[in-house]
């Protein structure tokens, strides 16, 4: 779930700056973490805890207001009682990581992706983008290779994997939806060479770099196994005690190292 951290910092100045290169700064003054982190902390918490992800969800997202969150997101946080919102964003997809990390069949990871999803993105492609997205943390993790990833998530959920970045790249612009969003991720980093490679490479698409980073990067974490300690730093000294706590105690459980 940390390389899904490290992408959503690196990402964050680009979001509403957004460029079309791999070559920019990865951290700077303006770098810090968004409402991705918080959520992908949640659905880590909710695992770690064993309780529901609508309760994690809105206990971080309460004690992180302000972190960037969708509209539909912060009318369901303020009410203890709103049900799901019928949501095809790609908010379900950026918190989900930490499920495919977590479970040990394809099967248990989709279903619980599906868990963490419909609480708020109860929308068949709220739904599918974060099983694609968990799907292909955990085939990574499992040692698969970048063809069967990209065969198997192609098959499953019908997401057109066969583009290259730099013909999607010159036309591309910010979509929110998991469909226009959770594709392009795995693309950027099926065209990788390396963890920092990966996320250079989601946020270069000059779209929701943001999420589109923190979906690969989590992916790439799971493929490479390795972030350099430079990255490990720098994203580490930008998150709260309590964020970095739950990421420690998350690697601590599920014997993740990188």
């Amino acid at each position: 779930m940390f390389g899904a951290i490290v992408g959503d910092v690196v990402g964050s100045v680009y979001e509403w700056d957004r460029i079309k290169t791999v070559e920019f700064p990865l951290f700077g003054p303006g770098s810090e973490f968004t409402d991705d982190t918080v959520l992908t902390a949640a659905t880590a918490h909710s695992i770690l805890r064993g309780v529901g992800y609508a309760r994690s969800y809105r206990e971080f997202g309460r004690r992180y207001p302000g972190r960037g969150y969708g509209g539909g997101f912060v009318h369901w946080l303020a009410r203890d009682d709103a049900g799901p919102y019928n949501s095809w964003g790609n908010g379900s997809a950026m918190r989900v990581s930490p499920v495919g990390f977590a479970f040990n069949s394809a099967d248990k990871v989709l279903s619980e992706a599906k868990r963490s999803a419909e609480v708020t993105h109860n929308h068949p492609e709220g739904i599918k983008g974060a099983q694609a997205t968990a799907l292909a943390v955990y085939l990574a993790r499992t040692g698969h290779s970048k063809k069967e990833i990209r065969d198997a998530i192609a098959e499953r959920f019908g997401y057109d994997l066969d583009r290259r970045l730099d013909d999607i790249r010159p036309g591309y612009r910010f979509d929110e939806s998991c469909q226009g969003t959770v594709p392009e991720a795995i693309i950027a980093f099926l065209e990788s060479t390396d963890f920092e490679d990966a996320v250079r490479k989601a946020v270069s698409l000059g779209g929701d770099s943001d999420t589109l980073a923190c979906i690969t990067g989590g992916i790439a974490q799971a493929f490479y196994k390795h972030i350099p300690a430079e990255i490990v730093a720098e994203t580490q000294d930008r998150l709260p005690a309590e964020l970095l706590a739950v990421v420690l105690e998350f690697n601590s459980r599920y014997n993740i190292q990188y």
